[in-house]
Formats: structure tokens, C-alpha cells, sequence
């Protein structure tokens, strides 16, 4: 009966898909309270160990849940995207109305926002119920989930590893069960990466598709809103909800006709598929033995669906340096101001991009913009032959906790702590939707992950290839873990 709350039955309730706890709120067989106190308890349970959310707001989430049963808010029930009263997480650079959001910089330790960011009040409208801050790193710049506000995120599939950057805390809360859906943000991998790491799925979508509402950088395609999940159709459910036009961004457009919970509900349609698969832009990018020969097994999975699997992949050119000339403008538009006013509370990571950012020339800006218009014509002429592309979602497996990036790639040293990340800014430069979906684990039981794209504004056809290959695979089926200790893997080496 709704209403009615035991701790069995939290514990089936923190195991059921978004899809399906939103199939049972519509038909009203549970309701949005018990789903709020169903994750509480699980929060209690398990946040000790990873430190996922910190700033929790479970009083507003139950007087949320209480409007959602009392009918109101309702306004958008049965749209596509709508949660019916889902519990999800929020990243803590994003704005939500009297909650504590720090952007994980002691600048901002306690900043309580007054509105929230339009992509909350669309989760909202939709009947979606904010029921905590995932961590980030400070201002989400980096590959490890840390900062001097909350400390550090772990991995639940080993605590002693990092779950990746910069929408850890995102990707923790889903792999342990504490919400059915994730917010997150991605300028280098920031959802794809810790879905890789955490063995749940992430997607980076195309620029416009969702708001990014009140940011300084709002005519730039390098960030992105994205949606973060268990599985593909609950991603594509997440994405519904955050998907459309929004008059407080320029660069956004209306949703898809056909919604993308049904794009992925006929995945089987686009059989067969044409895939480019890449283990490691044929040595252009470093990728750990052991990572490139999971995935590159994993693609059997596409072979046994009557895909045609052919090794591609288009060259990179001098596209690494290139993300790091504009990312670094990115940076200064930003974080410029902080730099004259707080740089002493700025962790070096900031201070660098900021500061190459303003050491660059027009004549180097202009020189990166063709770099990355020159590549965004070779990934043109792959899509011509191929739907979609497929890497691995990261180069190298979950590092130290306590590490800001893998000291090493493949045996290499990386020069910065951006060095591993090119496998998916290359997506983010070719304005590409790229979707993280797991694939298998290494011999030290850390997740591993592929990275699909497609070509620009095709979510469709990203979403609809992972669903194919997860419905394989099966690797969703694993989910929610309790967090596990372990020991930190050596390097690996070549």
C-alpha cells in the first residue's frame, strides 16, 4: 500500500530501474514518499563509505513528494521525460533553490542559491524530486572527485579508486542504488568517464540539446548538461526529461518527434549497424594493454547482432593541443574574475588552464578553431561510412583515490592532468553525442567501458546502438553494489 515503509521493501525499491519505478508511480502501486525514504535509507547506508552526496535535502524532497500526491504539479504528466515523482541526483555546480551548492570551491562553501538552474526547474516540472548535491571537483575541473569543501568521492566497485571526473558523485549514487537517475555536466568526459569507472552509463549529449542556462560560456559547444543512469532506456528516459528548447540559452532546440525512451525501445530496427571501432586512434592515443583488448572483444557482442565491425578511426591531427587552446578560453571566461579576486583559493589545476587561457594569442585561438574544424570534416567523411564510432570510454582503469590522474598511460608519463583525456574531447571537439555503456572488468575487477558516437544531434542512433550492445552484454544487470574495499592495482605497463 502507498504510504507503507519497510526496510524490505526499501531495499526492492533501490533495486528497481528508473523505467520501471516510474511504470509503478504512474499505475500508483508506490509512491513518490516511499521512494524518497527508500533512497534515505540507502543514503545512511552506504554514504560513509563513498561520499557521494554531501549536501543532502531530504525535507524538501518529501514536501515535493507530498505535492506530487496531493496532485499538484502535475501539469506534465504523461509527456515524455515525465518521473511521476523519481528521486535523482543533482551535481553540486548546479543551482538548486535553498540548497547548499558549493561548485565544490571553498569560495563558495556557503552559497545557498535563491532560483534554480532552468534544467532543475525542467527535472522538476517533469516530476522529477532533487533529493541531493553529487560531489565534483572544484568548479568540475578534473579527472578525480575532490575537493577542500567535501574531500574526497570513492569507487563502490573498490573505495580505494577514484570513480573518475568530474561527475563522480553522480556516477557513485547511481552504481550504489542511493537514486535511479543522475544530473551531470561534460567538457572532457565529465559524464562519460565515471560512468566508464563506475560501471554505469553516461551520456554526453550534442550542444544545444540541453540547457545550460545561467553559465558565462553560453555560445560555446564544449560543456554540456547531460543525463547520467543504470541503463540505456533509463538514460534515454533522463534524457527526454532534459531535452528541448529553453529561452534562457541560445544555443538550444526543440525536442526529437519521437521520444528517445522510444528511439531506444525500437533499437532493433536499426540493425544492422555499420561500426567504426578504435581501440586507440591507431596508436595515436595511449590506452592501456589490458583496456584495449577488453573492449576490443567486447565489440563480439555487435559481430553476433549482424553489425559490420571494420578497425577505423579518423586522424586526430593535432587536435589534443588544439581542446587545450580553447578549453583554456573556456576557462578564462569563467574563471578569470576568481583569479584576480581569490586566486589564493584556487587549486593549481584552475590556475593553470586559466592562465595558459590568458597567454594564448588570437593568432593561436584562430589556429585552434581550424584544428578543430579540420577534424570536425574527417569525422564527417567517417559518418558517411559508418552510423556510429566506438572507443573505449577511458584509456586506462580506476586509479588511486588519492591521485588527482593516473600517473601513467600505457607505461607514459602524462604531461598534465588533461593528457588522458582525448579519447572523449575528441567527441566533445566534433560536437558529437557520445554515450558510456560498460563492457566488462580487468583482472582487478575495475570496470571497463566503451564510448559511442554518432553524428552531430543523433542521439538516436548512439542510444539506440548501446541499448543493442547492453541487452547483450548484460552488464546492467549487475547494479545497485555495495561499496567494496580493496587495494590500489600497480600501474599498468607496456
Amino acid at each position: 500500500m502507498p504510504g507503507c515503509h519497510t526496510p524490505g521493501m526499501s531495499d526492492d525499491l533501490i533495486r528497481l530501474t528508473a523505467s520501471e519505478a516510474v511504470a509503478r508511480l504512474a499505475r500508483r502501486e508506490i509512491s513518490p514518499l516511499e521512494l524518497v525514504e527508500a533512497a534515505a535509507a540507502r543514503i545512511a547506508a552506504v554514504e560513509p563509505a563513498v561520499n557521494a552526496l554531501p549536501t543532502l535535502c531530504l525535507d524538501r524532497a518529501r514536501a515535493h513528494a507530498k505535492r506530487l500526491m496531493d496532485g499538484q504539479g502535475r501539469e506534465r504528466e504523461g509527456q515524455p521525460g515525465w518521473l511521476g515523482g523519481l528521486p535523482v541526483s543533482i551535481k553540486d555546480l548546479t543551482d538548486v533553490a535553498g540548497v547548499r551548492t558549493t561548485y565544490g570551491s571553498p569560495i563558495f562553501k556557503d552559497h545557498v542559491p535563491e532560483r534554480s538552474h532552468p534544467i532543475v526547474e525542467r527535472i522538476e516540472a517533469l516530476g522529477g524530486i532533487v533529493i541531493g548535491k553529487s560531489n565534483t571537483p572544484e568548479f568540475g575541473a578534473g579527472g578525480s572527485t575532490f575537493n577542500e569543501v567535501f574531500g574526497r568521492t570513492r569507487n563502490p566497485w573498490n573505495t580505494s579508486l577514484t570513480c573518475g571526473g568530474s561527475t563522480g558523485g553522480g556516477a557513485v549514487s547511481l552504481a550504489t542504488g542511493e537514486v535511479w537517475l543522475a544530473q551531470g555536466t561534460d567538457h572532457g568526459g565529465s559524464t562519460r568517464r565515471p560512468a566508464t569507472y563506475c560501471s554505469v552509463v553516461g551520456l554526453r549529449p550534442s550542444p544545444g540539446r540541453i540547457t545550460r542556462g545561467s553559465v558565462n560560456n553560453l555560445f560555446s559547444p564544449l560543456s554540456v548538461q547531460g543525463p547520467m543512469a543504470r541503463s540505456i532506456p533509463d538514460l534515454a528516459l533522463f534524457l527526454d526529461t532534459m531535452a528541448g528548447w529553453c529561452p534562457e540559452d541560445p544555443l538550444t532546440y526543440d525536442a526529437p518527434a519521437t521520444s528517445y525512451a522510444e528511439a531506444v525501445a525500437r533499437a532493433e530496427g536499426r540493425l544492422p549497424l555499420r561500426i567504426a571501432f578504435s581501440a586507440d586512434y591507431n596508436g595515436q592515443l595511449p590506452v592501456d594493454r589490458e583496456v584495449r583488448e577488453i573492449c576490443a572483444a567486447a565489440m563480439r557482442h555487435f559481430r553476433d547482432l549482424g553489425c559490420e565491425v571494420e578497425e577505423f578511426a579518423p586522424d586526430l591531427g593535432e587536435l589534443s593541443e588544439a581542446f587545450l587552446v580553447l578549453r583554456s578560453q573556456h576557462f578564462v571566461v569563467d574563471r578569470e574574475i576568481q583569479m584576480q579576486t581569490h586566486r589564493e583559493m584556487l587549486k593549481p589545476d584552475i590556475i593553470w588552464n586559466t592562465q595558459r587561457g590568458l597567454d594564448a594569442t588570437p593568432s593561436r585561438l584562430a589556429w585552434a578553431d581550424r584544428e578543430r574544424a579540420a577534424f570536425f570534416r574527417r569525422m564527417v567523411a567517417m559518418f558517411r561510412r559508418f552510423d556510429v564510432f566506438v572507443t573505449p570510454g577511458a584509456p586506462t582503469a580506476a586509479f588511486d583515490v588519492m591521485l588527482r590522474n593516473p600517473e601513467t598511460i600505457a607505461g607514459m608519463k602524462l604531461e598534465n592532468y588533461m593528457a588522458g583525456s582525448m579519447m572523449n574531447a575528441a567527441m566533445t571537439m566534433a560536437g558529437s553525442p557520445a554515450v558510456a555503456v560498460p563492457c566488462g572488468f580487468d583482472r582487478h575487477g575495475r570496470p571497463i567501458g566503451l564510448q559511442i558516437a554518432a553524428p552531430p544531434r543523433r542521439e538516436e542512433v548512439a542510444l539506440a546502438a548501446a541499448a543493442l550492445f547492453e541487452r547483450a552484454a548484460g552488464f546492467d544487470r549487475m547494479l545497485p553494489i555495495d561499496p567494496r574495499p580493496g587495494e590500489v592495482p600497480p600501474p599498468a605497463t607496456e
